[in-house]
């Protein structure tokens, strides 16, 4: 379907989908469609997980952060391709399910926290790679402020569904920011504390 990084590739291969979906649903986990994860959340398709994986470019040294663990999915593959993966997730039920899931794994190099997505992590910014999971209606600015110069940032925008667009932006080494539409998509809104 496009995707050539064989890192990435490769990763898909040994994260078995089935252990981030509910249980009534593992027979469908293998199918290259989002399903839901309860909560009003969903894991993405196996598709467009791979691709914003790929768009990050990851070689394996990168301090990444992810906005929206969700199942954990994401962050498998993230923890499998990057050095250090700092993910947030706002539902305190999917967080503590992704790191059970990760756990089973074996991956310890994520660390997870329950927190409002859209302030990032400060503390442990910056970060090389950002990868958020669910739709603002623009980019926030925190997270725009924990990219470190070089640093990737893939995001879905758009408040209306029907209107979003997976966007890549890059901060050159002299700080400037450019943004590249990749394609449209359609996710859940990133929320914050207010609901």
């Amino acid at each position: 379907m496009g995707i050539r990084d064989p890192r990435v590739l490769r990763a898909v291969e040994q994260v078995p989908r089935q252990l981030f979906v509910p249980p009534a649903l593992r027979r469908e986990a293998e199918s290259d469609r989002p399903l839901p994860i309860g909560f009003g959340q969903t894991i993405s398709q196996p598709f467009i997980v791979a691709l914003m994986t790929e768009a990050l470019q990851l070689t394996g040294s990168e301090r990444v952060l992810e906005v929206g663990t969700g199942s954990g999915y994401q962050t498998a593959l993230l923890a499998l391709l990057a050095r250090e993966v700092w993910s947030v997730e706002i539902v305190p039920e999917l967080s503590a399910q992704a790191a059970a899931a990760l756990r089973t794994l074996g991956l310890e190099n994520a660390r997870l926290r329950v927190g409002d997505g859209r302030e990032g992590w400060p503390e442990a910014a910056p970060f090389d790679r950002i990868a958020v999971t669910a739709a603002p209606a623009a980019v926030p600015e925190p997270l725009l402020a924990q990219l470190a110069p070089g640093g990737r940032l893939v995001i879905p925008v758009g408040a209306d569904p029907e209107l979003q667009q997976l966007e890549l932006l890059v901060r050159g080494s002299d700080g400037v920011t450019t943004t590249t539409h990749l394609l449209p998509v359609r996710f859940v809104p990133l929320v914050g504390g207010g609901g």
